[in-house]
């Protein structure tokens, strides 16, 4: 990796809280920052994304855990760990919201007005902003949809943004992996928790 690319390496991670290392480890591309201007409405999404025959993703999105991720930051729980943290309230916290909400983008101040708090962790903060994929024509093809800004798949560049060791709740005996690591995160059991793919392709 060049100089360049590394200082910009350094400029991402400490613009968003992580350290470089583990987002190097997470496999981001610092070619795919995040463009908050670029983010779309989350019905722009669900017109094409709620077809039971191309996998509703929509529906299963909701049953999942980043749907309520906002919504986590009001329980108990969170006013607790984030008590250990100095921080008030986990709901107006731009060190809690970063990872709890799209519209924070991996940051601590808010980026768009576009994305509501409260939709919690939802399309663009795993396969990025969407106003130059989100054509029909564009998703239609894996490719076109790739090269204008889509990350696909997701796991490897986006979980561990989040998923890592300066979460409050990480846990380095949580998971154990396929190779007997311990580890508080497991993508791939992770991914197997929340794919939400289309059973057409």
């Amino acid at each position: 990796m060049g100089s360049r690319t590394m200082k910009t390496a350094a400029r991402f991670a400490a613009a968003i809280g992580l350290s470089a290392a583990v987002l190097l480890q997470g496999g981001v591309s610092y070619g795919q920052e995040r463009d908050a201007s670029k983010f779309i409405k989350l019905k722009t999404c669900v017109i094409c994304h709620r077809k039971e025959a191309t996998g509703d993703q929509f529906a299963k999105w909701q049953e999942m855990g980043h749907a309520k991720a906002f919504e986590r930051l009001g329980t108990d729980e969170a006013k607790d760990a984030a008590a250990k943290l100095g921080i008030d309230d986990p709901q107006t916290s731009g060190k809690c919201l970063k990872c709890h909400s799209t519209a924070y983008n991996f940051t601590e101040e808010r980026q768009t007005e576009v994305v509501t708090l409260e939709e919690g962790v939802s399309c663009q903060s795993c396969h990025g902003p969407g106003a130059d994929y989100k054509k029909k024509a564009t998703m239609k093809d894996h490719d076109a949809a790739v090269a204008a800004g889509m990350i696909y798949p997701a796991k490897e560049k986006s979980c561990t943004l989040c998923h890592n060791d300066e979460n409050p709740m990480w846990d380095p005996e949580k998971y154990t992996t396929a190779d007997g690591k311990k580890t508080g995160f497991d993508v791939e059991q992770a991914y197997e928790k929340i794919k939400h793919e289309n059973p057409s392709k």
